[in-house]
């Protein structure tokens, strides 16, 4: 009985392993184990919804407008957006938030929860912990690394340290961030008196790079950057203009935060020379939206499709608001977030893009190299 007992236990545990080692494998397309999302609005998946009193949220009408279920989900979109986009490329289901599956998960898995990834970001949500100085109410970077920590722990449990450490590396991780400290600026003169702008990009790619760090301590070697679009060409910053022009201040410290942004990277690759990157420069993509707009499909660059118009969107999109009936010719959604055709178009352009705008490599290219 005892034998039999043990040969039991034996075909068990063979199972067990099997599941978890065919999980694990690539399936048909999928070009990396993961993908893990660090970021702002413009790619949270709904971990705003979790967070007890935020107000910083996409969960009601007409936001999700166009998603599959016709139903919003915590997206800043009326449809998909660019994390969406960029799993589906890599052959992975979309990255869910973190705070859904901890509020869901039960301790008797038998596998990780974690394994084709996850999000951590969130609205609001900045490189310095006070970026959210209105609200309050998001994740900040630092945090969102804190959860990716106990992330790894998980992996570390589930497929040993070895195993982990396999699955992370070949991994891609996501870094969408910074918006929102140069829309802080942009509203602070005191801000602006207490720090040139380029002090404040450069602290912004420092802090960036303490983080970058901790990720690379636990395992991260692929990441995927997004550079910050012309944020002055938003409808929100349109708003204070009485041309309804770009805010070029705006777009100028974007300009600078993308230079410091890929200075420190260059510099943490010499640093540690094994890690890879792709690097998407979102700013000369929107300018040539905004330039060009019909070579891309586009007839509307200034007004967001959802808020209330007056020559444009001049309040955030709300449950009353009024949309436009076709939303793919339109670059903004809202106030500040694009359209689902422009997440798509971004990240078409990131996947398999020129070198004029992905560099050193695309993220297909990126998704291919070996660790």
């Amino acid at each position: 009985m005892k034998m039999a007992s043990n040969g039991v236990r034996a075909v068990r545990g063979f199972w067990v392993v099997f599941l978890v080692l065919l999980r694990l494998s690539c399936s048909a397309g999928q070009m990396v184990p993961a993908l893990f999302v660090f970021g702002d609005s413009l790619v949270d998946v709904g971990n705003n919804d979790y967070l007890p009193i935020s107000i910083a949220r996409a969960n009601f009408p007409p936001y999700g407008v166009d998603f599959p279920t016709k139903k919003p989900t915590g997206r800043f979109s009326n449809g998909k957006n660019a994390a969406d986009f960029i799993a589906e490329k890599l052959g992975l289901p979309t990255s869910p938030p973190y705070l859904a599956l901890i509020s869901n998960s039960s301790e008797s898995n038998s596998s990780s929860p974690f394994l084709t990834g996850v999000s951590f970001a969130s609205a609001g949500a900045g490189i310095f912990d006070g970026t959210d100085e209105i609200l309050h109410q998001s994740i900040p970077l630092t945090k969102q690394v804190e959860y990716y920590l106990a992330v790894h722990q998980n992996l570390v449990q589930h497929m040993g340290s070895s195993g982990a450490q396999k699955h992370v590396a070949k991994s891609l991780f996501l870094i969408v961030i910074g918006s929102n400290e140069i829309f802080t600026y942009s509203r602070s003169s005191d801000l602006r008196k207490q720090q040139t702008p380029q002090q404040y990009v450069d602290l912004m790619a420092s802090s960036l790079k303490d983080q970058l760090k901790r990720l690379y301590s636990n395992g991260a070697r692929k990441f995927v950057f997004a550079g910050l679009p012309p944020i002055g060409c938003c409808p929100l910053q349109r708003n204070q203009n009485k041309t309804d022009g770009c805010k070029e201040d705006t777009n100028s410290w974007s300009r600078m935060y993308n230079e410091a942004l890929l200075a420190m990277v260059k510099g943490l690759k010499s640093e540690l020379n094994d890690i890879s990157y792709s690097y998407l420069d979102i700013y000369n993509v929107v300018q040539k939206f905004i330039q060009n707009p019909s070579a891309y499909g586009f007839t509307e660059v200034k007004d967001a499709c959802c808020g209330l118009v007056n020559p444009i969107a001049i309040i955030p999109c709300l449950p009353i608001s009024q949309y436009c009936s076709y939303r793919r010719d339109h670059v903004f959604w809202d106030l500040v977030h694009p359209t689902e055709e422009t997440n798509r178009m971004f990240i078409d352009i990131a996947f398999h893009g020129s070198p004029q705008y992905t560099y050193p490599v695309d993220v297909q290219q990126l998704a291919t190299v070996e660790t």
